[in-house]
């Protein structure tokens, strides 16, 4: 990885199939931050907006014969990280903070791109036009087998039913996790992959490592 910047502020991304733990390292890595005196903003996507939650409402759960279809998904993604980046991310930034952000763009180029098979030159596009310039300083890939994904995300039923991404077949989630770990490999200085199975703890200290090293 390279070094990256610390100003104007600085957004770190996770990114990795479902159930990698995202979220549990984003909270850890959140407390460390502040402790370390950063103003960190932890957000999500879809999501982080009121605009935005209600689209990952429709997403993830609007079904039936009448069900998202791929390209009104895609759009939709864009649409909310549109809002998100305007509204919420970039003022952050703009202010000196940190952004930790539970899946980005990289999501779309992967679930819709890679695993959809929409296009992907229009993917590009409206990367450009939904982020400009501001790619993340660090993306943070937690990769997982999709066993292992598949018996954590059945685990979390007490938070409600599976959604239609997650109810998607295996063949679909299989190539979600080759698609991230493509796109890592096309990326190498953005990257940084570690497993995301094992004890949380002991995946923190790595991705605190590894940020460390980045910020030199």
């Amino acid at each position: 990885m390279r070094q990256v910047p610390t100003e104007p502020g600085l957004l770190l991304t996770f990114e990795g199939p479902e159930g990698a733990g995202k979220s549990t390292q984003i909270s850890l890595l959140a407390d460390v931050l502040r402790q370390r005196g950063r103003t960190v903003l932890t957000t999500r996507e879809p999501g982080g907006t009121p605009l935005g939650e209600e689209l990952r409402r429709l997403i993830k759960h609007f079904g039936g014969p009448d069900s998202v279809s791929d390209e009104a998904e895609l759009l939709m993604f864009g649409a909310s990280r549109a809002q998100l980046m305007s509204h919420v991310i970039q003022p952050h930034l703009d202010a000196g903070g940190v952004v930790l952000c539970d899946r980005f763009a990289d999501s779309t180029t992967v679930y819709q791109g890679l695993a959809r098979g929409l296009d992907a030159g229009f993917i590009e596009r409206l990367h450009e036009f939904t982020l400009g310039h501001r790619w993340p300083d660090l993306t943070i890939l937690l990769d997982v087998t999709v066993d292992t994904g598949f018996a954590r995300v059945h685990s979390r039923q007490d938070d409600g039913p599976v959604d239609r991404i997650e109810a998607e077949s295996r063949q679909f989630h299989e190539a979600v996790r080759e698609g991230f770990l493509t796109l890592a490999k096309r990326h190498p200085e953005r990257f940084f992959v570690t497993s995301g199975e094992g004890d949380p703890a002991a995946i923190h200290q790595t991705i605190l490592e590894a940020l460390d090293h980045a910020l030199g």
